[in-house]
């Protein structure tokens, strides 16, 4: 298990709800700000330590002066679903996968575990090389998802994707050289989406695994969108077609 940071008043909120056995003490300044009171009598009830410092050390430990004051040190949860064979294992229907593949601006990838968390989805997958890590700054910007949808790590992406396939998992790649447009299909059965890098897209090997590949209808001068405001289009329609399927 490895030391890491989350900050900000409603992140670190959710992790004292969701996951508290993952936190290991509160750093925070001394403020009257009423969140921030409040934020400190919670981690009391838990016997959680706290630690005063000044506002420039919560802002070394996070690489970040946004962090309201308060930075809480936790360590990487050993609850819920740790792996691929676990998600497989406890695969459904509608079951749904996010693989983002070597997406590494820590902002990105906290705006898809937000917008996944919001789609329902059971674990977003990311490569252990080439890929943004969760840290503080991925844990703000995803406002409480990423302590409660699984993020896991794998040695190969396309190994994984061929792993999901085997299990019955359709495979979804977005492509802007795609014949078919997200809105083509219905994502009926167990589904991965799977998302490319900024700027570089889907690497040859994992689009070779994709069982069909698919784009987004772009209608104005730019040619792509942010990979996580693509992530969230897409998330969605697949949410709307499996509702309206339903």
């Amino acid at each position: 298990m490895s030391d890491l940071y989350i900050y900000g008043f409603h992140p670190i909120a959710k992790m004292l709800q969701h996951t508290p056995e993952s936190c290991v003490g509160l750093i925070c300044t001394d403020s009257k700000n009423p969140r921030l009171i409040s934020l400190i009598a919670r981690v009391k009830e838990l016997n959680l330590p706290i630690r005063v410092e000044p506002k420039l050390v919560l802002t070394s430990l996070v690489g970040s002066d946004k962090h309201q004051g308060c930075v809480m040190h936790y360590v990487a949860s050993i609850t819920g679903v740790t792996s691929i064979e676990q998600c497989l294992a406890e695969m459904h229907n509608r079951s749904l996968f996010l693989v983002l593949d070597g997406v590494q601006d820590p902002h990105n990838l906290g705006a898809c575990l937000r917008t996944a968390n919001g789609a329902g989805v059971d674990a977003v997958i990311i490569p252990k090389d080439r890929s943004a890590k969760m840290n503080a700054t991925v844990s703000k910007v995803a406002a409480g998802a990423a302590e409660s949808t699984p993020l896991l790590e794998v040695t190969n992406i396309s190994r994984c994707l061929k792993d999901l396939k085997n299990a019955g998992v359709w495979i979804y790649g977005t492509s802007g050289d795609a014949h078919g447009s997200l809105y083509d299909f219905d994502y009926q059965g167990p589904v991965a989406l799977v998302m490319g890098a900024e700027g570089d897209g889907l690497r040859r090997l994992t689009m070779e695994q994709c069982d069909q590949l698919l784009k987004l209808p772009m209608q104005g001068s730019v040619e792509s969108l942010n990979v996580s405001v693509a992530t969230g289009v897409c998330l969605y329609e697949i949410m709307r077609s499996r509702m309206a399927c339903s």
